[in-house]
């Protein structure tokens, strides 16, 4: 009780001291008014100020007329205070007036806790529209990346992979376009800086500055005012191994898709690393966790074959959906079908359940795929309503303008009626705003 009242104090003594301006306001108008009054009384005074002054009307009808004018002024200079004060707070891109931009805001603040784990560009599409629900949104990554300027960095400096983290905080930023356009530059010239981005080499820079590598994403998340949090699945150097279907074994993520063979098994080096405690915390404190979209072999499995990660999905109370990809990725899922994609996930998941009450996945097939061939559409399998005790959901969030991509609106949408259709049922339906 003690702690609450001192919560309450700022807000009681704001109230107090606006009290005492109305007040200090109140008296001014007394005294301008008496004083007013009197050189009314005992100054002439031209003819002009009978008509400025409203001599013609009654004095009820005139006391109205001046109370009228008072509350539109009060009414249209504190609109524009507001207005003023909150300006530096809200993106110029922002479309809509400060009402439902203010309204919005508070509701992304009750929104709710969702944690989507995985990696790659599928993961910052999907945080790119469930941050338009809410802002209690949490995105746990992987960290076996070692290929691109990541695994540069990562062989050179002895750091994370910075790569997905800096899409996932781009996704989640708050900011101008042109930040963001920084962020994501490419140098393309130079041998020493040719292929690196400027947010790789800000993320690494900030963990030398900060002294680690999780201040360094806390302070790049404050900069680009990121709605939400970023956080390693481990914060152990792992690598990521595969097993194919002819025994033979593959070391590194970026050479598992170029195997050209069936993935058999994918494993971390060292095995069992600690997971990261925060990423632990956020998945038993979640409403919502959301598995994907991203390569399932090298984005989204790495993350749940931490034992920690995949120990809270387990106990975690939270609606657990899987988001199933759109389409193949050659060289990891050919051929693959929705029940494919799920029974890859479980076969790495040893002697656990299946911890997903939803499957999501596109019924949107018809669009063209690239002409090369290799990369067809994620259907169902002949398999549809449920599979290894997970209801599979089917719905349109393929984006419309590349095929092999989700949308990401149409998935924030998607995951959203269906948490609001399983929380009602559990008699805890919650209001957000839906995603432009």
């Amino acid at each position: 009780m003690r702690n609450a009242l001192k919560l309450l104090e700022p807000g009681m003594e704001i109230k107090r001291w606006f009290g005492l301006a109305v007040l200090g306001m109140v008296l001014i108008s007394l005294g301008v008014a008496y004083i007013v009054v009197h050189v009314y009384r005992v100054q002439p005074l031209p003819e002009v100020f009978t008509t400025i002054t409203l001599q013609f009307i009654e004095r009820p009808v005139r006391g109205a007329i001046l109370f009228a004018l008072g509350i539109v002024c009060m009414i249209v200079g504190f609109l524009k205070i507001n207005q003023s004060l909150l300006a530096p707070f809200v993106p110029r891109e922002a479309t809509g007036n400060m009402v439902d931009t203010i309204y919005n805001f508070r509701a992304r603040q009750r929104g709710p806790k969702i944690v989507v784990i995985g990696g790659g560009t599928g993961l910052s599409v999907a945080l790119r529209g469930l941050k338009e629900c809410t802002s209690n949104l949490t995105a746990i990554v992987t960290v076996a990346d070692d290929g691109g300027s990541s695994g540069r960095l990562r062989r050179e400096l002895g750091v994370l992979p910075p790569g997905d983290f800096r899409n996932c905080m781009v996704a989640l930023a708050d900011v101008e376009p042109l930040m963001e356009d920084l962020f994501q530059y490419r140098f393309n010239h130079g041998s020493e800086l040719g292929g690196h981005s400027f947010g790789n080499l800000f993320i690494v820079a900030m963990s030398e500055v900060t002294g680690n590598f999780e201040r360094a994403l806390q302070e790049s998340s404050r900069v680009l005012r990121v709605r939400g949090r970023v956080l390693p699945s481990t914060l152990a150097n792992v690598n990521l191994h595969a097993i194919l279907d002819d025994g033979t074994e593959v070391r590194g993520e970026s050479s598992i898709s170029l195997s050209g063979r069936r993935i058999g098994h994918v494993y971390l080096n060292p095995e069992n690393p600690v997971a990261h405690p925060e990423a632990v915390r956020a998945i038993l404190d979640a409403d919502l966790v959301v598995v994907g979209p991203g390569s399932l072999y090298t984005s989204v499995l790495p993350n749940l074959i931490v034992p920690g990660i995949c120990d809270a999905l387990q106990k975690s109370r939270a609606m657990k959906v899987y988001v199933c990809n759109v389409a193949t990725e050659p060289g990891e899922t050919d051929n693959f079908g929705i029940v494919d994609h799920l029974g890859a996930l479980m076969s790495h998941l040893t002697d656990a359940a299946n911890p997903f009450h939803f499957v999501l996945a596109n019924n949107h097939l018809g669009l063209p795929m690239p002409s090369s061939g290799k990369v067809h559409p994620v259907g169902p399998n002949g398999h549809a309503g449920h599979y290894h005790d997970a209801s599979i959901v089917l719905s349109d969030v393929v984006d419309d303008g590349n095929s092999v991509r989700h949308h990401s609106g149409k998935l924030a949408e998607a995951l959203m009626r269906l948490y609001a259709e399983h929380s009602a049922t559990l008699g805890s339906s919650q209001s957000f705003p839906q995603p432009v």
